[in-house]
């Protein structure tokens, strides 16, 4: 079902054009992160690439919306808003949290007999079917669960020392980690499309051992890339990965 252009635009992240690009790249963010993250890639990967950061609602141009809690629910909305994106060649790519958003509408998409994308690249995220390591985040106290994104490193120190800013955070990271949390893995087919998989060699939360386990999700090619880096290693050195990036998705023009 195809949505209104301003209805579908709210999902993606306000980009130039890309006239003639022949392939689309979804990028999705990390827990409490925005599709701003993504917004220099247009310009850092080829141009026949069109970059699309996907908007998920409660953060930057969506903050009034109410967060998702649950995958299911998400890949479902998203199938809907992006179904008009996807007359041409597409893949998808998440980091952390957007790697469990991406394989899920991945799967809703097969289901619904939708278009599939070509490729699927996966970020600093554990393989869906492993338990989740605890403690939980989203019921840490506020203390702590500060600590802890400190020391991921993904959210300055600034905003999380902020009052108002950290009163209007906490809220959204709880949700999408109450997603992630209380996910459960539900068993199917392997996907036909390649899964590239990424990680920072510092990174403890994903290591190697967790990240090699998506090989079980793919009846195609697999490939397991651990770059320099912690669980933020794209945006410590983004070079890396989008030399990977443009390497790989030269082959998926049709």
């Amino acid at each position: 079902m195809n949505m209104t252009s301003s209805a579908r635009n709210a999902w993606i992240f306000p980009t130039a054009p890309a006239p003639g690009a022949r392939l689309r790249l979804f990028c999705f963010p990390h827990a409490g992160g925005g599709a701003s993250m993504y917004q220099s890639w247009k310009r850092l990967l080829p141009a026949d690439i069109d970059v699309c950061p996907v908007q998920l609602p409660g953060r930057e141009n969506r903050m009034r919306e109410p967060a998702m809690k649950s995958f299911a629910s998400l890949a479902e909305a998203l199938a809907s808003a992006l179904s008009a994106y996807l007359d041409t060649p597409f893949a998808f790519f998440g980091h952390s949290m957007g790697s469990m958003v991406s394989f899920e509408l991945t799967r809703f998409l097969r289901r619904q007999g939708m278009p599939l994308p070509q490729h699927l690249f996966v970020s600093a995220y554990r393989a869906p079917q492993l338990a989740i390591a605890r403690p939980w985040l989203h019921t840490m106290s506020e203390a702590d669960l500060v600590q802890t994104l400190l020391a991921l490193e993904g959210t300055s120190r600034e905003v999380l020392e902020n009052d108002e800013l950290r009163q209007f955070l906490l809220p959204l990271i709880r949700s999408d980690f109450t997603a992630c949390e209380t996910y459960t893995y539900t068993s199917e087919e392997p996907l036909a499309c390649p899964i590239d998989v990424f990680g920072g060699q510092q990174d403890r939360r994903a290591p190697h051992a967790v990240l090699a386990a998506w090989q079980e999700q793919t009846s195609s090619q697999f490939q397991l890339h651990m770059l320099p880096g912690g669980h933020f290693y794209l945006q410590e050195r983004p070079a890396p990965l989008l030399d990977i990036l443009a390497r790989q998705l030269q082959y998926q023009s049709h």
